[in-house]
């Protein structure tokens, strides 16, 4: 690899991670290629974004994009994202599904986290279950004077019978 590929390399990967919210480091050793796909089949389904990069290039542009304070060695899959808990739950998803596949370290939201975090961000509901969980709540108060309305109706259809 020349050094302006590993240039470029750098400089993608910096902007990839500087508008990421989280940033998961994972060891794949033990792999095939059809799992891997699977991985990025998963995180594709996921907005999720998932590359093998050589760890000085990967250090170099997690220190560009203001991420430090993570010990990059060995083997080393990165996953990252703009939404944090769909990033965590891809990855918890398929480390259940693949024994290999272990959480190493992580960055999420600024700062550098384990995977104990990681598996917590997993747990918490997402963009979708939290609109609607939000539009049950708006709709709440409606739903309750239509039930109110309609009993209403159903006593004075008793009385006048």
């Amino acid at each position: 690899m020349t050094k302006t590929q590993k240039a470029q390399i750098v400089s993608a990967l910096t902007e990839e991670f500087k508008t990421a919210s989280s940033v998961v480091m994972c060891d794949y050793r033990g792999l095939v290629v059809s799992d891997l796909e699977a991985l990025r089949k998963l995180a594709r389904d996921k907005d999720t974004k998932v590359q093998v990069v050589k760890n000085t290039l990967a250090t170099i542009a997690l220190n560009n994009a203001q991420m430090s304070g993570i010990d990059i060695v060995d083997t080393n899959i990165f996953i990252w994202g703009n939404d944090a808990i769909a990033t965590a739950k891809t990855v918890v998803e398929y480390a259940k599904a693949n024994d290999k596949f272990t959480i190493r370290t992580a960055y999420i939201d600024g700062e550098a986290a384990d995977e104990t975090k990681v598996r917590a961000f997993a747990t918490l509901p997402g963009r979708e279950e939290l609109l609607g969980m939000l539009a049950s709540v708006w709709m709440g108060p409606v739903r309750n004077f239509t039930i109110g309305l309609d009993a209403l109706k159903r006593k004075k259809e008793e009385e006048a019978a």
